[in-house]
Parts: structure tokens; sequence; C-alpha cells
């Protein structure tokens, strides 16, 4: 049981991310705050309009928390050192918050998502990048392939995809990260497009 005192939409926020630590963001409701709060559903609507509002705010405090880890960790990083880092921010946060790092995949509305930390995630990407020397839109695909390969990797441990082989995850993930540091210094060039057919004379 949490106490009633002073409820707000962002206490609501943060007690529905410490709910999806422990229970999965699935099973974050109004009615489960609700519950945790000892208070009936009715009252915390005057806060949050349903359980999508909710899991929005979730996972608007979730690109918060992440962002600011990545922030700390890049400051006078460049380079793989730099790639590492912003890495292991991702992974270790969906490890210390299983919970949290699902709702941070949380589809978000194309307004919410321009004026959410979203935006700090993907210029902290570019700003890696830079390092590598890639002009667009290759520098774009490069974000994409940054954002599933961590994505893929992490949600596949944290399912316990990798815990019946060897060698360790650990070794695996450091690998991986190699790899892209050496796939990012030597980016393929752009496909030329075809030329049009000159006209016959």
């Amino acid at each position: 049981m949490v106490r009633r005192v002073g409820l707000t939409p962002e206490r609501l926020a943060l007690a529905g991310a410490e709910l999806a630590d422990e229970v999965g963001f699935e099973q974050v409701t109004v009615s489960a705050l609700a519950r945790r709060f000892d208070v009936k559903v009715a009252s915390l609507y005057s806060h949050v309009r349903n359980s999508h509002d909710l899991k929005t705010r979730i996972a608007l405090l979730v690109l918060r928390e992440m962002a600011d880890r990545a922030a700390a960790a890049l400051a006078g990083r460049a380079g793989k050192d730099a790639l590492v880092a912003l890495a292991n921010v991702y992974r270790d946060y969906a490890h210390e918050h299983p919970g949290r790092y699902a709702a941070g995949r949380q589809p978000l509305d194309p307004e919410t998502a321009a004026a959410s930390a979203g935006v700090r995630h993907s210029q902290m990407t570019r700003a890696v990048l830079r390092g590598y020397d890639l002009a667009e839109p290759e520098q774009t695909h490069a974000v994409r392939l940054l954002g599933s390969t961590f994505h893929g990797y992490v949600s596949l441990e944290l399912a316990g995809g990798f815990s019946h082989s060897s060698p360790d995850s650990q070794e695996s993930w450091t690998r991986v990260l190699d790899a892209l540091d050496a796939l990012l210094r030597s980016w393929p060039a752009a496909p030329q497009a075809p030329s049009e057919p000159s006209e016959p004379s």
C-alpha cells in the first residue's frame, strides 16, 4: 500500500513506472494504481483520463530518465567510447527496470512524441554518429540500425534468449558493439541511382 496524500499526475506516473517494474507494463492500469493507493478508481480520473493516458505519462517519464542517463554517460566521449556508452545506457536501464523499459516502447502520437525526450535520444544518437562522419540520408539509416540492434539484443536477452548457450551474453554484446563500430567506420557507399536511357538521335 502507498500513501494516498498529494496525488498528482506526476506521482501517478512514477507509481505506475514502479508497478511496471514489479508486475510488467501490460498489467499497469488505473484500477491497479487505485488498489496500490487504496482509493476508488474514480478518484484517479481527475489526474489521468484513462489507462492509455497513464501509460503515455509513464512512457514520457521513462524517456526522460533514459535521456538524462545517456547525457551523463556521453559527456566528454566521442567515437567508439560514445557508442559503447550509449548502448550500455539502454542495456543497463532495461536490466534494472524491465517494466519501465517496456514502457519506453509505448507508441506515442506525433505531437506527443515531438514534445517528448525521445527527441533528445535522437539528437544524442546523431551526436555519436558525427564521430563517424556520416552525411544524410546515411546518418538516419545508421540511427535506425543502432536503435534496432540495441533494442533487439536487449529484448532477446531479457527474454532469456541467450541464457542456454556459450559464449556468455556479455561477450557477445561486446563483440556486437565492436562490429557496429567497424561498420560505422567503413559505411558502404549509397547505391547510385540508375541513369536515364538517352533518347535516340
